[in-house]
């Protein structure tokens, strides 16, 4: 079981690595650029090496970044040309460095429009996949939980998108404990989580689900509204992260948690209450 915490890394990878040793983590999340803009780091092949290195000492990863959260490819001509971009830019810089995936929300539009949205958004993965051109980082697209004119909150959505595309070896799909549990997945014991899974391997297919955010929840099930909370603190509760954390296929997937927290140190309290939900793995 790999179980990290969302972290920064402004100060460079390396850094990012030994704030992720410090909380007991064994991998990290982190934001591929400015989460709200378009500003992005350059990082160089000095940090780089150095992160290998650091990374081959520790055994950290698999890594998970985030792409921004203003991209959206469901959308307009402007806004999806600026999202096809960044896409293809982030492939290519996290396969260098070593990146297990980075994580894209699907994209928002009207609820009438559902369908162009789908096929736009399909149509601007395929591009910025060939823009990225080779590499092993894989896009997943986020499970979304269903708030107003988001595209992704309901697997068959997911679905629709990867078919479109091809189905390339590359392209797959982000778990949001969260997320699922506010779209209407009651994912506090093995069974909904089972129901939950078997849906997703119907219309996405369960090898490509590559990732996993660990979050509570502030609101109750089927909410729809997307607030994390402090792990235990809200409404999927201790035994829901038990059950999410001890089952045998999400086990599997590397955690990163992204949990309300003051300062990143914080999370130390959050992977020991992962840990101890999981059995003390």
């Amino acid at each position: 079981m790999r179980i990290g915490a969302h972290l920064t890394i402004s100060g460079g990878l390396s850094e990012a690595g030994r704030l992720a040793t410090s909380v007991g983590a064994d991998t990290f999340g982190f934001h591929t650029r400015n989460p709200r803009g378009s500003a992005a780091r350059k990082v160089g092949e000095q940090e780089i090496s150095e992160w290998r290195g650091y990374q081959g000492e520790t055994g950290l990863g698999p890594l998970v970044g985030h792409l921004p959260y203003v991209i959206n490819l469901a959308s307009d001509r402007d806004i999806w040309d600026f999202g096809v971009r960044v896409v293809g830019e982030d492939l290519a810089r996290c396969s260098s460095w070593g990146v297990h995936a980075i994580v894209l929300h699907p994209g928002h539009c009207p609820a009438e429009a559902r369908s162009a949205g789908v096929q736009r958004a399909a149509a601007g993965i395929t591009e910025a996949l060939e823009q990225a051109g080779d590499g092993n980082c894989l896009l997943l697209l986020e499970a979304m939980a269903g708030q107003t004119g988001e595209v992704g909150g309901v697997p068959q959505e997911l679905g629709a998108i990867l078919d479109a595309c091809g189905r390339p070896a590359r392209l797959g799909v982000c778990i949001d404990t969260c997320h699922l549990f506010a779209a209407g997945w009651d994912i506090r014991t093995h069974d909904g989580i089972d129901r939950m899974l078997a849906e997703f391997d119907a219309a996405v297919g369960r090898d490509r689900i590559g990732a996993l955010h660990l979050n509570d929840s502030k609101f109750p099930l089927g909410s729809h509204k997307d607030r994390h909370e402090r792990l235990g603190r809200g409404e999927i509760g201790p035994q829901g992260l038990a059950a999410c954390l001890t089952h045998p296929f999400l086990r599997g997937l590397p955690m990163i948690i992204e949990t309300p927290v003051d300062d990143y140190a914080t999370y130390a309290e959050e992977i020991t209450t992962a840990r101890t939900l999981a059995g003390g793995i």
